[in-house]
């Protein structure tokens, strides 16, 4: 198999997006476009990858890290230009070379090597990727002769009346012979509406010189969608979300309605697992078997056990081990262990916490820094007071302890194994095992006191 080379344009700081972050990193279903494209390339099994960057280059290498080689393009003047930046990479080896816009995020490894495949299968000196378009506007035409050989690309501003209804169009994405690439790289000229350096100019010049260009219509239009601006961006991750949901429900994941549904790219889901309307799965999320997410959860960077309960809850970079069930309208916090069997209830917050098997957290509690054991009963209204304004605090409390409705426990403190504390109390020091905790204020009943208040005089 000879040498495959790949070349991303990533460059443009995307002016029509309006926006201070540069294109190819605005996301689509959870990752940055040319995070995509490279994990797309990759599949293909390229000897070498150059990103050719400009704007945001830190940033963009940042994200790509040692998968890429890069070659700067200081200053933005067209795509041939850009493409030239990587010379000092790859001039002079023999191979193919695919050239890939990087905001291109909808491609897919299939249609890239059957790209190369193509290309190699008709011995050319360039293959341009195509689609058909019910509506060309915008992009460059695909100019073939009476026989159907390609003649030309025409971007554009420069096409005819006549080119202009042509709808089989350029997608920006081209194999090419590596070493006829960059020898013709050095013809092309300014000589266009926008005065700069085309790589479709390419095309002409390889056909003066007697070579071989070939152009490969992929299936899918969809696939071609190059983003510009936040519509099109708003387009494209619809496509990639109803993409991922499909996949996932043809490995056995029930949705309610996966047009409502929004899964990030890289989310692992087990079969049997029901996600209702309006669920959101961001970043790397793992959801087991048999799990209920239900409508309108939120579920972050979190590991979700088989056969667990979740109702209208957020959960951020936490663990929710088997069997258990969270909410409704609770938010497990960064940092936060859910046990198995443990009940999560209504309006409860859990923030860098662990709470071991069979707990129960009922309702309207606050849970931070702290540790729970087995089977503790913790009531309604209970805050983990953990912080002094200051400095964190943590607090323990040992197994089958039961901590009683609207108790403040002040960290640091310890509650042993199978104590009680008294609902209402406030407590500061430690609890030893079996003791019952009791602090609060007695209940005073002052007589009479009721008579001199004016509204129960019905006084004004």
């Amino acid at each position: 198999m000879e040498n495959r080379y790949v070349i991303i344009l990533a460059a443009g700081k995307g002016t029509r997006m309006k926006s201070k972050l540069y294109k190819v990193l605005h996301p689509v279903a959870g990752k940055p476009m040319v995070e995509h494209i490279m994990d797309q390339v990759e599949k293909t099994n390229p000897s070498e990858v150059v990103t050719i960057v400009g704007h945001g280059a830190e940033a963009i290498k940042s994200h790509l890290g040692e998968r890429s080689q890069y070659a700067l393009q200081a200053e933005q003047l067209g795509t041939g230009h850009a493409v030239l930046q990587a010379e000092a990479h790859l001039a002079g080896k023999k191979g193919t070379t695919l050239v890939i816009t990087g905001d291109t995020p909808l491609l897919t490894a299939e249609t890239l090597a059957n790209l190369f495949d193509y290309h190699q299968g008709k011995n050319a000196s360039a293959t341009i990727l195509t689609a058909h378009a019910e509506d060309p506007t915008g992009y460059g035409r695909i100019i073939r002769d009476h026989v159907g050989i390609v003649e030309k690309i025409v971007e554009q501003k420069d096409a005819s009346e006549q080119e202009a209804r042509v709808q089989e169009i350029n997608t920006g994405t081209f194999c090419f012979d590596n070493e006829a690439l960059f020898n013709a790289l050095s013809k092309i000229n300014t000589n266009n509406a926008q005065g700069e350096y085309y790589l479709t100019d390419i095309i002409e010049i390889l056909k003066k010189e007697g070579k071989t260009v070939a152009a490969y219509q992929m299936a899918d239009f969809e696939e071609a969608m190059g983003i510009n601006d936040r519509v099109a961006l708003a387009e494209a991750n619809k496509i990639m979300h109803r993409r991922l949901n499909t996949m996932h429900m043809r490995n056995g994941v029930s949705f309610v309605d996966s047009d409502s549904t929004y899964i990030d790219e890289g989310v692992v889901i087990g079969s049997d697992t029901v996600i209702e309307a309006g669920v959101h799965l961001k970043g790397k999320t793992v959801i087991g078997e048999d799990c209920f997410i239900g409508a309108h959860s939120e579920i972050v960077d979190s590991v979700i056990e088989d056969n667990v309960k979740i109702t209208q809850s957020v959960v951020e970079e936490s663990i929710i081990r088997k069997n258990a069930d969270v909410g409704p309208f609770a938010h497990i916090r960064p940092k936060a262990e859910i046990g198995e069997r443990v009940h999560v209830g209504n309006f409860v917050e859990i923030k860098n916490a662990t709470v071991a098997e069979d707990t129960k957290v009922g309702h309207l509690t606050y849970v931070g820094d702290a540790d729970l054991g087995k089977n503790i009963n913790v009531g309604c209204g209970v805050v983990f007071v953990n912080y002094d304004g200051k400095d964190k605090h943590r607090t323990t409390v040992g197994d089958h302890a039961f901590i009683g409705s609207s108790t403040s426990l002040i960290a640091p403190v310890n509650i042993a194994a199978n104590s009680v504390i008294a609902a209402g109390s406030t407590i500061t020091d430690d609890v030893a095992e079996f003791d019952l905790a009791i602090a609060r204020a007695r209940q005073v009943n002052k007589e009479g006191y009721g008579k001199n208040m004016p509204y129960m005089n019905n006084e004004k």
